[in-house]
């Protein structure tokens, strides 16, 4: 029997969702992350960079501005100047950082010299790829791969075709979360013992360690978007 998703209340018991007066939920407790936030706009510039990296290796090691002022011989207020980005630290004084953090002096400019990455794929230009649903006629075209990045964690945002010739294949299991979207055609989407019919416009965000997949084919041709996510270094 199908199971209807409940708007943001599966995992997130912290979340309390609301009907709108059109029935549609909204969150009442507020999400960690502001999307319309703007970074600081120093953090190319050379300072910034250095002194987030004093900052976040000092931390690492546990130890606090006044262990690190006795272990350079460099003032309190000069650190706190230097983590700050307020002043550029001298070669000698990055070289004494260096030392007692245990770091070379390269490390320092990491975040100033590390490049963001982008793709851009236009339509009908993604790359067709194999993973394990491919053998039941899933076509699968990656949209995008940026690996190594600052967020630790690897997206693969992949359109997904499925049509006659397809096998329904709700045993899909692997790390990390998975988001999908309906754009055309509808399928009877399994998530562990839970099924969602799904119809464009639905979307579906689940642990993909649980086993998944399409259950039911109930119109075709039909195409999802399947981003799926997972930290760094793992297998995906």
């Amino acid at each position: 029997m199908a199971k209807k998703a409940s708007s943001f209340r599966n995992g997130a018991a912290a979340a309390k969702a609301k009907p709108s007066p059109k029935g549609v939920a909204t969150i009442r407790t507020p999400l960690t992350q502001d999307p319309h936030a703007v970074r600081d706009t120093r953090e190319k510039v050379l300072e910034v960079a250095i002194g987030r990296e004093v900052r976040a290796f000092r931390k690492k090691l546990g130890i606090t501005v006044a262990d690190l002022a006795a272990a350079t011989d460099i003032s309190l207020g000069m650190l706190s100047k230097i983590e700050n980005g307020i002043t550029s630290p001298s070669l000698t004084t990055l070289q004494a950082l260096s030392r007692a953090l245990g770091v070379p002096v390269t490390a320092f400019f990491r975040r100033f010299e590390e490049e963001r990455s982008a793709v851009f794929v236009r339509a009908g230009e993604g790359l067709d790829v194999e993973r394990r649903g491919t053998r039941a006629g899933h076509q699968y075209n990656l949209l995008g791969h940026i690996g190594s990045n600052t967020s630790g964690v690897v997206v693969e945002p992949y359109l997904i075709t499925l049509t006659e010739d397809s096998d329904v294949f709700p045993t899909f299991q692997h790390e990390g979360m998975e988001f999908l979207y309906m754009l055309e055609g509808e399928v009877t989407y399994r998530h562990g013992s839970n099924l969602y019919p799904m119809k464009p416009g639905d979307s579906l965000f689940f642990d993909a360690d649980a086993p998944h997949g399409p259950e039911v084919l109930t119109v075709l041709p039909m195409r999802y978007l399947s981003i799926i996510c997972y930290p760094q270094g793992s297998a995906g």
